[in-house]
């Protein structure tokens, strides 16, 4: 089934987004067309590139070179040292990926990594980073984080903010809107008929009934319960330490996880490599490397691509679920 090209876009190109898109258009070629969205003056010298014009001729073009949808910065990138100057473009690069995928020029967003201090401060960047971006772009209120290897599928309910905020920001709203999306992407974009989800508690040993925490009883428990009568097939809260071994995974398709640390260092211990965030709860697909920008090994050569590849990939299984 031949579907429109996947958006890349170039993120901070002081990065190593530039280096990290080539090996991965050589690892990919025509097997994935994909297009980045860049200044081809950023690419590492000798990158084959061809500047396209429609995201249609990437299908054409990437067998014997990236295809690459100019998209001009005013500033060179400098390895390691991102330029207020360029701040803008690499904004209205990531809208421009979400406006080529809305008008259906596009399959899936696919985001290489921002700065986003350098954003700030370049260009008065006003949210916490791309997902609240990508909501504010797609129009929606709530969106999901989702990180994503083989071996996990995990979702924190509350992201970036304090450890000591989680307990007053964790509402029973958020919670069930974040297990609503969560089941409502697993179907639509994983092929999943009957999603099962693990949900952990937020206290040690899911508060041991009271004793270290109510906020499993008092909160967690009757929102899974009231999801439950509506059909969710929930379990939990677990405690977050029992959930993560291979016999306990087996058990489930999705976990869902509190807060920040609890979903993402058992997928970064089982795949630090090939993790991949994906934003649920958007009307277009989006995947992107789990990893930063790696300032202090941008330009050296020795970035490892396996978690670009695998974001490019899993956007590609995600739209064919859906053109199906």
């Amino acid at each position: 089934m031949s579907l429109a090209p996947i958006a890349l876009t170039s993120g901070e190109p002081a990065g190593i987004g530039p280096e990290i898109t080539v090996k991965a258009w050589q690892a990919l070629g025509a097997r994935l067309p994909f297009f980045w969205i860049g200044d081809p003056a950023h690419l590492p010298d000798g990158a084959p590139h061809h500047e396209i014009h429609d995201p249609a001729e990437a299908l054409h073009v990437a067998a014997t070179a990236l295809p690459v949808l100019r998209h001009p910065f005013p500033a060179p990138a400098t390895p390691g040292m991102p330029a207020a100057r360029n701040a803008a473009a690499v904004i209205s690069g990531i809208a421009r990926a979400v406006e080529l995928t809305q008008e259906g020029k596009a399959g899936a967003v696919c985001t290489n990594p921002i700065h986003k201090k350098a954003l700030q401060d370049g260009a008065g960047f006003a949210y916490p980073g791309h997902t609240e971006y990508l909501a504010a772009l797609a129009g929606v209120d709530r969106v999901v984080m989702m990180l994503a290897c083989d071996a996990l599928k995990v979702v924190p309910v509350t992201i970036h903010i304090p450890l000591s905020q989680v307990p007053a920001a964790l509402t029973a709203e958020l919670l069930a809107d974040t297990l609503r999306i969560t089941h409502d992407a697993l179907i639509r974009d994983f092929s999943i008929d009957t999603p099962r989800i693990a949900v952990a508690g937020l206290n040690p040993h899911a508060g041991e009934g009271g004793k270290m925490g109510r906020e499993e009883i008092e909160l967690i428990t009757p929102v899974l319960e009231r999801l439950r009568r509506d059909g969710l097939n929930l379990t939990g809260p677990h405690s977050a330490d029992t959930m993560f071994h291979a016999p306990a995974r087996a058990r489930y398709d999705a976990a869902v996880a509190m807060y920040h640390d609890q979903a993402l260092i058992p997928i970064k211990t089982l795949d630090f490599a090939g993790g991949v965030n994906v934003t649920l709860g958007l009307p277009f697909i989006r995947t992107s490397p789990d990893h930063g920008t790696a300032f202090d090994i941008a330009g050296t050569g020795v970035a490892d691509a396996a978690s670009l590849i695998e974001a490019l990939q899993m956007a590609d299984r995600m739209a064919r679920a859906r053109a199906a």
